[in-house]
């Protein structure tokens, strides 16, 4: 099967060949752009997160609650997150401390995985009965 001809940046000031997404490399939009903080999110100040993860870190000894690993000690490498243990989409508390607890960045991915997965089929499911995706 041919490709189609390669076209021009979405851009209209721009004359280069788009790359992907319709624009060029020039052109990308930004990632994560216009997305909100968490106070717009879930309500709470960025002082009152690094509190909380303060207390969490203090209480679970610094430890990620789901492999128990120690915070590493470099510090190039990423520290441990806050986390909701059960997501706020799925009923988790924003600020409870029963619901936070510290995940390493391993840990932290497959976890991030798993909700979106779990998300996308909230979202489809409610498209298949026909209500809004909000």
């Amino acid at each position: 099967m041919p490709y189609a001809p390669p076209s021009r940046c979405a851009d209209p000031q721009c004359s280069l060949l788009a790359t992907k997404r319709g624009r060029c490399d020039e052109h990308q939009p930004i990632a994560w752009a216009g997305r909100d903080d968490k106070q717009a999110r879930y309500g709470v100040s960025s002082g009152t997160w690094r509190k909380l993860k303060r207390r969490v870190a203090q209480r679970d000894n610094g430890c990620c609650y789901s492999c128990g690993a120690a915070q590493p000690e470099d510090l190039n490498e990423p520290g441990h997150v806050l986390d909701h243990i059960t997501p706020i989409a799925e009923g988790g508390s924003t600020t409870s401390m029963d619901n936070l607890g510290l995940l390493c960045t391993d840990c932290d991915t497959i976890k991030s995985r798993a909700e979106a997965q779990r998300g996308t089929q909230r979202a489809r499911a409610r498209r298949a009965r026909g209500q809004r995706t909000t």
